[in-house]
């Protein structure tokens, strides 16, 4: 008779335990495709010939430069970033094009097309030229990487997959996404660290010093206003980023010394 009772030790399972481990099980799938993806990509973009590059960035390049404010600061910043790229190894070089933008966000990026874009936020942020050429070339240094193109190719996978569930693509076809992909991409620590040793490189081949390499950086570390939120959504926490510097301008023995003011064109 104690057979055909139903045991209390071991009951049922739920249709709500259910769900969950089906939920689980989707979620799990999920990521492994959007790993495999991920990693594909990140392989595919040394494949890419820099005039597909090009075609791929030349729609963003023309919204940036509705946008963009013309003039003597945005000829400074691009005369600023000739003296870097022409530092770089000849195969390295790009002929990069700096975009400035009137807008307050502390920021900036690289984005496909040999582009850098830089806010004007950024520019009030800065204390000196050196300061400026370090972020400048710390973006030289992604597109090196190719960077750039391996946050586009993360931030659309997940909408790829996404699509693919849903059986709808028209997300994927807007312009709109493929802004985002290109502002909100991130890089990880050792992309970013990677990008800073080109950076720096760059800086010293210009001034002979690594003078103001780390300022901004470290400056910007102890500011946690809502202007530096987009620096913060788009790059890691300067801390580990300053103290890495630091050690490796200590175990290099690069001289640091005095820096150059902003240039006055700069409205600084």
């Amino acid at each position: 008779m104690l057979l055909d009772r139903p045991s209390r030790r071991n009951p049922p399972p739920s249709w709500q335990q259910l769900l969950i481990l089906i939920g689980g099980f989707v979620a799990v799938i999920i990521l492994i495709i959007w790993a495999l993806i991920s990693l594909f990509a990140s392989l595919l973009v040394w494949l890419i010939p820099p005039e597909l590059e090009a075609q791929i960035g030349s729609v963003l390049i023309k919204e940036y430069e509705q946008k963009a404010t013309k003039g003597i600061v945005q000829d400074t910043l691009n005369a600023l970033q000739d003296l870097l790229e022409a530092k770089q190894p000849a195969k390295d070089r790009r002929d990069l094009k700096v975009i400035y933008l009137p807008d307050k966000t502390v920021n900036a990026f690289a984005i496909p097309g040999d582009r850098i874009i830089i806010f004007r936020g950024l520019l009030e942020n800065v204390k000196s030229e050196n300061e400026l050429m370090m972020v400048l070339g710390h973006e030289i240094g992604h597109f090196a990487n190719r960077d750039h193109l391996r946050g586009i190719a993360r931030s659309l996978s997940l909408q790829i997959i996404l699509s693919l569930i849903i059986g709808n693509n028209s997300g994927l076809q807007s312009l709109g996404s493929l802004t985002a992909a290109i502002t909100q991409a991130s890089f990880s620590q050792n992309q970013e660290l990677a990008a800073d040793r080109v950076g720096l490189d760059l800086l010293v081949g210009v001034y002979g010093h690594a003078g103001g390499a780390i300022d901004f950086f470290d400056r910007l570390g102890k500011n946690s206003s809502a202007n530096t939120l987009s620096f913060f959504s788009t790059h890691p926490h300067p801390d580990k980023r300053v103290k890495k510097l630091k050690q490796i301008i200590r175990n290099r023995k690069i001289a640091v010394e005095p820096v150059k003011p902003l240039p006055t064109e700069l409205g600084q």
